[in-house]
């Protein structure tokens, strides 16, 4: 997958990487949004959408506990994660145009 597209440094991937495989390890993940689109910048927010298995909705308590591990993190800008599951229809079809798919190796 090119990474390099989402302008990540090497240690926030190697560490947003390492926090999904503690605490979504059978989700797949896909980045979209400015970082994907070319609009970004270093300090843009990363947008993921978390595909849980069989496209069923990943438990709150698992979302939160990633979430809160990346607010603890030294990740320097915004992560927002959204479990697919609970997304619009329009905005899935949105996401499915124009993403950048597994961003963990997890």
């Amino acid at each position: 997958m090119k990474t390099d597209r989402l302008r990540l440094l090497p240690r926030h991937l190697r560490i947003l990487e390492r926090l999904l495989g503690e605490h979504l390890p059978d989700v797949e993940v896909w980045a979209y949004g400015s970082r994907v689109n070319g609009r970004g910048h270093d300090g843009s927010d990363l947008d993921l959408v978390l595909r849980g298995p069989e496209l069923k909705e990943i438990p709150i308590e698992r979302l939160a506990d990633f979430e809160e591990a990346v607010r603890e993190s030294t990740i320097p800008f915004l992560v927002e994660a959204r479990d697919w599951a609970r997304l619009p229809e329009r905005f899935q079809e949105e996401i499915e145009r124009e993403h950048v798919a597994q961003v963990s190796s997890g």
